[in-house]
């Protein structure tokens, strides 16, 4: 086949499993698209198709299996990191790994880190691994399969004395953190401006900096963050210096963003 969908591959040379976009019009092709990919990349050993956008606090999607191994459990290489996941039943972006790196080469000496969100820990792991002398990450998830699959990789990585694995609901997982905090990541761009408060609290007295994603229009976005600012200097009475990174596209005139804010 000359053209096929858009697809996503995680895994590894050795093992890898492909995520296919299937417009419309390809639906009487599937079986021969998936035959394209798995001869296409040696290494992809089970072919999926999206068929839900991703719902709920877990944040997954439904998939319909097309062809090959019906063990969609892989381990993903990324920067240096190995994560283990099974994309079913978590939720995880390959496409996101160039921005998790950027976040992880802020990242100073002795820093403790609050991660909201955390999933099966790639935030955390690639911090660790690019900053070796960060005092303490706390990672928060809700799901626990995702929960299980963070402390996997974190054994896997060898960086059991760095992260701390933590299951449960944020705003009461984070109690303990008040006023403990240097950093404060929110990848939870849906929802995660609901959350400023309890970032807020966890940041020392000094400050900190806080990354909060969110998913927004292009011509709001200005508005928005604006009120986002002006939200947290009410809250904190700290001045604020505040920049935009888009992540990456969503939609026609929509994207992912990530507002990094440093309070101070």
């Amino acid at each position: 086949m000359k053209k096929i969908p858009s697809y996503e591959i995680i895994g590894s040379r050795e093992k890898a499993l492909a995520i296919v976009d299937m417009p419309d019009e390809f639906q009487d092709k599937e079986r021969q698209i998936a035959e394209e990919i798995l001869k296409r990349h040696k290494n992809v050993r089970s072919v999926l198709k999206k068929v839900s956008a991703r719902k709920g606090i877990f944040r997954t999607r439904e998939y319909e299996f097309l062809l090959g191994d019906k063990n969609t459990e892989v381990i993903h290489i990324e920067h240096g990191c190995r994560l283990k996941l099974d994309p079913q039943k978590v939720y995880f972006s390959p496409r996101e790994g160039t921005e998790r790196l950027r976040i992880a080469n802020q990242i100073k000496p002795n820093e403790t880190i609050m991660l909201m969100f955390s999933g099966i820990g790639s935030y955390a792991i690639m911090i660790s691994k690019k900053q070796p002398k960060v005092k303490k990450i706390i990672s928060v998830e809700i799901n626990p399969v995702a929960f299980e699959y963070m402390k996997e990789n974190i054994r896997m990585n060898r960086l059991g004395d760095k992260i701390l694995p933590v299951l449960g609901n944020v705003k009461e997982k984070c109690k303990g953190w008040h006023g403990k905090c240097d950093r404060v990541i929110m990848p939870l761009p849906r929802e995660a401006f609901k959350f400023l408060d309890v970032a807020c609290d966890c940041l020392k007295s000094k400050g900190g900096i806080i990354h909060l994603y969110l998913i927004e229009r292009e011509e709001n976005l200005q508005k928005k963050v604006k009120d986002l600012v002006d939200e947290l200097k009410k809250k904190t009475k700290k001045s604020i210096d505040c920049k935009t990174k888009k992540v990456s596209p969503y939609a026609p005139r929509v994207n992912k963003y990530c507002i990094d804010i440093e309070l101070f």
